[in-house]
């Protein structure tokens, strides 16, 4: 296996990425959703990442990329058509020990990106090891089809759970079971159905009193019966 499979945290991270086009537009979308610290580097823009410019969602320097523009950052994307100027990112980046990826390159990258299905911190990641793009494409529509938005909504609900139990002095080795049982009795099923009542009843039954959903979840993701 090449490629060694990590989740990076770039929350309040200097991320740059060099051109603006429909790739690099995605690709600076995808960066400010995980929280980075983002600039872009590129004479031209397209009319998304210009209004995001206006609204201050990340640093635009509206002319050619140098060299320079990778000093300081923690990872460096290029998006542009110029194979001599993405070889360049690439040898500037891997010069100063960097993380670099250049879009449908992946012989001059020492990281890829997969195609995600995000359905709020429920995160699935398909890759071909950059040897197929459009399958994992296909596989993420696939996905996408199958895991709707209740699967984001018990992962907060476990989180708050877990964050519970934590506050009340429960031992972590003992929360695995516990899960286990709610996941059985496919709690998945309740809160896509938006089921409130059996949603308490099985909290109760399986973690006692005082674990109600309308107490662990915000009022914006409160199921309806």
């Amino acid at each position: 296996m090449r490629y060694y499979p990590v989740n990076l945290d770039i929350r309040g991270r200097r991320c740059l990425v060099v051109g603006g086009g429909r790739v690099g537009a995605r690709k600076v979308d995808t960066l400010i959703q995980c929280g980075a610290v983002v600039t872009v580097v590129s004479p031209e823009v397209s009319p998304a990442l210009e209004q995001l410019a206006a609204e201050k969602a990340f640093i635009l320097k509206q002319r050619p990329y140098q060299s320079s523009d990778v000093e300081g950052m923690f990872l460096v994307i290029g998006a542009t058509d110029d194979e001599t100027l993405n070889r360049q990112i690439n040898a500037d980046a891997e010069h100063r020990n960097l993380l670099c990826n250049i879009a449908d390159r992946p012989e001059i990258c020492n990281f890829i990106l997969p195609a995600i299905v995000r359905r709020g911190d429920f995160v699935m990641a398909i890759s071909t090891a950059g040897k197929s793009p459009a399958f994992a494409k296909h596989i993420r529509k696939r996905l996408e089809a199958q895991f709707g938005p209740e699967y984001g909504l018990l992962l907060d609900l476990m989180g708050a759970i877990r964050t519970k139990l934590l506050a009340d002095a429960h031992e972590p080795e003992v929360h695995k079971p516990l899960f286990e049982q709610l996941i059985a009795a496919d709690l998945l099923s309740l809160v896509k159905d938006r089921k409130t009542a059996r949603i308490d009843h099985l909290l109760e039954r399986v973690l006692g009193p005082g674990y109600r959903y309308d107490q662990l979840m915000p009022s914006n993701q409160q199921p309806r019966e």
